[in-house]
């Protein structure tokens, strides 16, 4: 990662996307946390098995909101390739609780 991550939530988030721990991944979310792509509304579980787990996703961070609740992202897998995305997070406590991606 080439930018500081300030929010623990979406640290851990990046991590648990980079290392391809499904549980790690799941432990940060809420339990009804929600998500699009796009502006579209996603099936949490659904858009990342096949976006992040199973196309092996990585997120390289270029940039940092402020209130680290934004990133701006190389993101990579094995069914699109590189692309720079935009990640906004809501945080809820020490967790997030939704998450919406998209082109940047």
């Amino acid at each position: 990662m080439t930018a500081q991550l300030n929010d623990p939530a979406v640290a851990a988030f990046v991590a648990a996307v980079n290392a391809g721990d499904r549980d790690a991944f799941r432990a940060v979310l809420t339990d009804d946390a929600t998500m699009s792509d796009d502006g579209t509304e996603r099936d949490l579980a659904a858009w990342t098995d096949k976006e992040i787990f199973s196309s092996a996703g990585r997120m390289e961070v270029d940039r940092v909101s402020p209130d680290g609740h934004t990133l701006e992202v190389t993101y990579s897998n094995s069914t699109w390739g590189s692309m720079r995305t935009r990640w906004t997070f809501t945080v809820t406590g020490d967790r997030i609780s939704r998450f919406e991606t998209g082109q940047a």
